[in-house]
């Protein structure tokens, strides 16, 4: 089989096994050491399959509804060893988010990222997701994290920045220097 074959039946096989809700299916794709850094992980990446699978069972738990839809075709690397896929994902926010304890709002979230993704002998060894993690939190808090341009908001968090990078450099001129 081909590199763009098998990746691209690897790919399919761990999307289709999360949208499943199939987690023996999911930890079958990956390397017993596996490494997932998700940007939506409360702690430290994911290492090894428990770790992984420990992560989504959180997920689901959370977002029962969770669906990873592919939104392009799988960017394959020239040495056929890792790929880029990019998605969009649906979820809604039914239930506790642990750690770190993050109360259900009932809100539905939908936002587009990239997973970054390492092959092994016919397995993910590591698994990079990158999204902006604004998009979630505005939708599932109802806020707007980001200000529009020229507005008061936006003004404010200029006044603030200002303020604390005059605080930063007054106590840094306070700190001794160490000898290098």
């Amino acid at each position: 089989m081909n590199a763009r074959a098998q990746a691209d039946e690897v790919v399919h096989a761990l999307l289709d096994a999360w949208n499943a809700r199939d987690l023996d299916g999911f930890s079958a794709q990956l390397t017993d050491d596996v490494y997932w850094h998700d940007l939506g992980m409360m702690h430290p990446p994911a290492v090894g399959r428990a770790a992984v699978r420990q992560f989504a069972e959180t997920t689901l738990r959370a977002f029962p509804d969770f669906q990873y839809d592919m939104r392009g075709p799988i960017c394959l690397a020239a040495d056929g060893n890792s790929c880029m896929v990019p998605w969009t994902i649906s979820a809604t926010h039914t239930g506790q988010l642990d750690p770190p304890g993050l109360a259900p709002t009932g809100r539905r979230v939908r936002f587009d990222g990239l997973d970054y993704l390492v092959l092994s002998h016919g397995r993910v060894a590591r698994i990079e997701t990158r999204f902006d993690p604004a998009e979630p939190i505005e939708q599932l808090l109802g806020v707007r994290l980001r200000p529009g341009a020229a507005t008061w908001q936006e003004r404010s968090l200029v006044l603030l920045q200002r303020l604390v990078a005059a605080w930063i450099r007054a106590r840094d001129r306070r700190l001794p220097r160490t000898a290098a």
